[in-house]
């Protein structure tokens, strides 16, 4: 299903990022079972990308019309996400520019870059469920390629919930703490 879906993704004229597992992935070198495929798109994107699907014969649906939309097929899914669940991040042209390529399931992606991958995952923890990780390993595996005053930026009024991550980080690799900046936790 996921790579049937990423091959008629990539041959329509539709902008869309591969996040989640995929992208942490891809960054870390971390492998793991996925449930999903997370399609990140502009706001404007998520029906067109739902309309097409829908055109074609899977079922999709509007999980909540704030951020989320899903395409199946049978017990299979994707989310096309266009904005986060707290209304605090909504996928951007700037999204798009920073995107890196890469080989996914036989097609040629777009894969979140590493700020936007860890700004995404910053919000997503709750009792159920807790990012920290996938973000500790993008730092520790792709700090290089991070922009950090655009990270900042992003997380400019929830500038914690950054801090809170960077601690962990810190906590959880102490010999790779030049990993993030000094100026950063100034």
């Amino acid at each position: 299903f996921y790579t049937s879906a990423i091959r008629e993704l990539t041959a329509t004229d539709i902008p869309f990022l591969v996040a989640g597992t995929y992208a942490v992935s891809a960054y870390t070198g971390v492998v793991r079972q996925t449930k999903d495929l997370d399609i990140f798109c502009k706001p404007g994107d998520c029906p067109r990308i739902l309309t097409h699907f829908k055109d074609i014969g899977y079922a999709v649906v509007i999980e909540d019309d704030r951020w989320l939309g899903k395409v199946f097929e049978g017990p299979h899914f994707f989310d096309v996400i266009f904005a986060s669940a707290n209304g605090t991040m909504q996928v951007k042209d700037q999204w798009l520019e920073h995107a890196r390529q890469v080989e996914l399931l036989g097609s040629r992606v777009r894969i979140i870059g590493p700020t936007e991958l860890i700004w995404s995952k910053c919000f997503i923890q709750d009792r159920g469920r807790h990012d920290g990780a996938d973000i500790a390993h993008t730092i520790l595996k792709a700090h290089e390629q991070i922009d950090w005053q655009r990270l900042l930026s992003y997380l400019d009024t929830h500038w914690e919930v950054l801090l809170m991550q960077l601690l962990n980080f810190r906590w959880i690799y102490p010999s790779e703490r030049d990993h993030i900046p000094d100026w950063l936790l100034d």
